[in-house]
């Protein structure tokens, strides 16, 4: 049987956030993979610079097995109200066999009611907010509870998405998959976590958040 993957996007997301998961689901055997909005057309990425042109709506995608919604700076106006995107992500997790987020897509699903008393992940300049929905913050690059996969910042969707390979169709296509795009992380900075970064520099990333979120 074929497995429904609904990627759900939104102006103002960052592009690696669904990017590197698309990368790695889109090479699974007998998968329909769907990236869908709000309405069709053209969105924006979080930076001004790249246009995702989207054919497919949250109502052309109704009942998906799977679930993955990512991050960006432009979901902050999504999570006060009762948008059309948290409408879906409720009636598409009551639906989905694995429901999954990267970076800050966890405070959507947070704030569609899904992460109360849950463990998950999100980025770690966003901890506050996401337990502000009832979650419980882990430091893990991917964590699991229940059919609830989060992943921590941008660059642990790949993670995420290698994860949820395996858990669909097996640890062996997994790692076919991670070997075919050549997933071999060897980064020239230990600086991929606070406290390996250290206070300086997450000072600075931290004041660059603020900035980009100003009016």
């Amino acid at each position: 049987m074929t497995t429904t993957i609904a990627i759900a996007v939104y102006p103002g997301l960052t592009l690696l956030d669904v990017i590197g998961p698309y990368q790695v689901l889109a090479l699974l055997p007998d998968v329909d993979v769907v990236v869908c909005a709000a309405e069709r057309g053209r969105l924006t990425d979080d930076r001004g610079l790249v246009h995702l042109d989207v054919e497919r709506t949250f109502d052309d995608v109704s009942a998906p097995d799977v679930l993955l919604v990512g991050g960006g700076f432009g979901n902050r106006r999504l999570l006060g109200a009762d948008s059309p995107i948290l409408e879906w992500i409720r009636a598409s997790d009551a639906t989905t066999s694995w429901t999954t987020s990267v970076c800050t897509g966890s405070l959507l699903l947070g704030a569609a009611g899904l992460l109360v008393g849950r463990t998950a992940s999100t980025h770690w300049n966003c901890v506050d907010l996401l337990e502000g929905f009832g979650a419980t913050y882990s430091s893990d690059r991917v964590s699991v509870d229940g059919k609830y996969l989060t992943g921590a910042g941008v660059s642990a969707g790949i993670d995420l998405a290698l994860q949820l390979a395996a858990l669909l169709r097996g640890d062996d296509v997994a790692r076919a998959i991670q070997l075919g795009i050549e997933y071999d992380p060897q980064p020239p900075f230990d600086a991929g976590s606070p406290a390996a970064a250290g206070p300086a520099i997450v000072e600075m990333v931290r004041a660059a958040g603020e900035a980009r979120q100003r009016p």
